[in-house]
């Protein structure tokens, strides 16, 4: 109830203008500190010169990005388009061999980047999970495949492993620990789907087919093995209307999205500035509130541009890739959605299934991220508010809560869950701070939010945080009124106060009762 319910305009207007209104006056204070302190000592590692025409110094403290669009921009450009252009003249002339052809150019990418001894590495993962996979048994695949992403973050096993990589480089502990963890996901997907196949096995060479795709082979994301493997080998290669035009809209996008990002690393210190706690306690409550909340929305960009430039190279090579995680440190939690999350606990209605399914699927993230202090509080976070999330809405299906919802309005509905949303919200930013920054950062902001600016700040910033949610339920309202163009039936009359259960029970039986039939109109007919 209240998810297709529509709010005054005015009142959406009025949500807009808070929201805007705040996000400048947080923004002001983050830009006039980004200013005075530019040349702070503990910023020197991480402010750098940036574009000669702003005469401004730059936030790089996100190497991964700088990575990609700095440092590495060219390199990356050149392997991309090269995968670009082979693929294109295989569709071409071969589209039966077109599936070969990205598996030859990507083994011949990683070779030329880390040499012979990492894909022998690399092949010697296949191989062994394929062999496992041929049992048939998922317990066993899983076993084996989180075994074998345990060695990445275990000595001696990774000092080991990483000698096999020749050379040294500024990018190769990325490539490394990259191909490495997201070959491992990859076979585990492989495995499984394996495990479904009713007939026979796959061939190993489809496996490597599917890990040797170079768009994903780095970096992900993880597309499962049945998705890749139907769609890599469509003969039929005709494209929708208007698809390519979209995809040159969406390569536009995330063009001028980079650009946004790096215009606000001039001004904004936003990465650097969590990082020094003497600082921080002299800032306001607002500007606290505004990096914690525009660090967690950089991450959302940051998930959003980057695989949205690998999934429109993909989409080039006529995949449908999956849709980018909402933070990018979770690049693979959609596949332990579907293997682990979704597999163990069902429709999500038991406490007991939900609670192991999410132990389960946060126990092999926090493996996948590294076991440390601060991942394992993230991960109990994390569990815990989605169990949580479980036990409320049980609890509020239950009377007399059922009956007090149904008696209001769809939009006063709406507002009230909103209220709800908003404290789910802080509890997102607070959860996922922990590991986009630190966990200093993360207790300075609950206290200044719960204790120290109670009361003002905490109902100021929850008010703004309000009319966030609402702007953000008014999108998915007309989004979800797009895929279901189908009018809303009018909700069922509300008896009056005085009525009681049983007489409108009672009323709803005479209503649904046949009725006598109508002598004269039998007559008629």
């Amino acid at each position: 109830m209240g998810v297709k319910a529509a709010l005054p305009k005015y009142e959406l207007y009025c949500y807009y203008v808070v929201l805007s209104m705040a996000m400048l006056w947080a923004a002001s204070w983050i830009l006039e500190v980004s200013s005075s302190n530019a040349n702070r000592k503990s910023f020197k590692s991480n402010i750098q010169p940036g574009w000669y025409y702003f005469s401004r110094k730059m936030d790089t403290a996100d190497l991964e990005w700088m990575m990609w669009f700095s440092t590495f921009r060219e390199h990356i450009v050149f392997a991309l388009s090269g995968h670009v252009i082979f693929a294109k003249i295989c569709s071409m002339l071969a589209p039966q061999y077109r599936s070969l052809v990205y598996m030859v150019y990507g083994l011949l990418a990683v070779l030329t980047s880390m040499g012979w001894t990492y894909v022998t590495l690399i092949l010697s993962h296949c191989v062994l999970l394929y062999s496992i996979s041929l049992v048939k048994l998922r317990w066993l695949c899983f076993a084996a495949g989180l075994t074998t992403l345990a060695t990445f973050k275990m000595e001696p096993f990774v000092s080991w492993q990483a000698g096999f990589v020749t050379g040294s480089f500024e990018l190769r502990p990325v490539l490394f620990y990259g191909g490495c963890g997201f070959t491992i996901m990859r076979c585990m997907s492989f495995a499984l789907e394996n495990c479904e196949k009713k007939e026979g096995s796959y061939s190993i060479l489809e496996l490597l087919k599917y890990n040797f795709y170079l768009p994903f082979f780095y970096f992900g994301p993880v597309m499962t093995f049945d998705k890749f493997y139907k769609q890599a080998n469509n003969p039929d290669l005709n494209r929708k209307e208007r698809e390519m035009w979209n995809i040159f809209i969406q390569a536009l996008l995330h063009l001028g999205v980079i650009i946004i990002v790096a215009l606000i690393f001039h001004f904004m210190y936003i990465l650097t500035i969590p990082n020094d706690m003497k600082l921080l306690k002299h800032l306001s409550d607002w500007a606290i509130a505004g990096l914690a909340y525009l660090n967690l929305v950089y991450d959302w960009v940051k998930a959003a541009v980057l695989f949205g430039v690998i999934n429109t190279i993909s989409r080039l090579d006529h995949l449908d890739p999956p849709k980018p995680p909402k933070l990018h440190f979770v690049i693979f939690l959609h596949l332990m959605n579907l293997y682990v999350y979704n597999y163990l606990g069902g429709k999500h209605e038991n406490v007991l299934d939900e609670l192991i399914a999410s132990l389960c699927t946060f126990g092999v993230t926090a493996l996948w991220l590294g076991p440390g202090w601060v991942v394992l509080i993230w991960a109990f976070l994390n569990c815990f508010g989605l169990n949580f999330e479980l036990w409320t809405a049980m609890f509020f299906k239950m009377e007399p809560f059922v009956s007090i919802e149904m008696a209001m309005s769809e939009s006063m509905s709406r507002r009230i869950r909103a209220v709800f949303n908003t404290f789910n919200f802080w509890c997102i930013v607070l959860y996922n701070i922990l590991a986009l920054n630190s966990l200093d950062f993360a207790k300075l902001v609950a206290k200044r939010m719960l204790l120290k600016g109670f009361p003002l700040s905490t109902i100021t910033v929850m008010f703004v945080t309000y009319c966030l949610v609402q702007i953000i339920k008014e999108k998915e309202r007309r989004q979800a009124l797009i895929d279901d163009p189908d009018p809303i039936p009018p909700p069922a009359p509300v008896p009056p106060p005085t009525t009681t259960i049983a007489s409108t029970l009672a009323a709803q039986m005479d209503a649904s009762a046949p009725q006598p039939m109508d002598p004269n109109k039998e007559k008629a007919e």
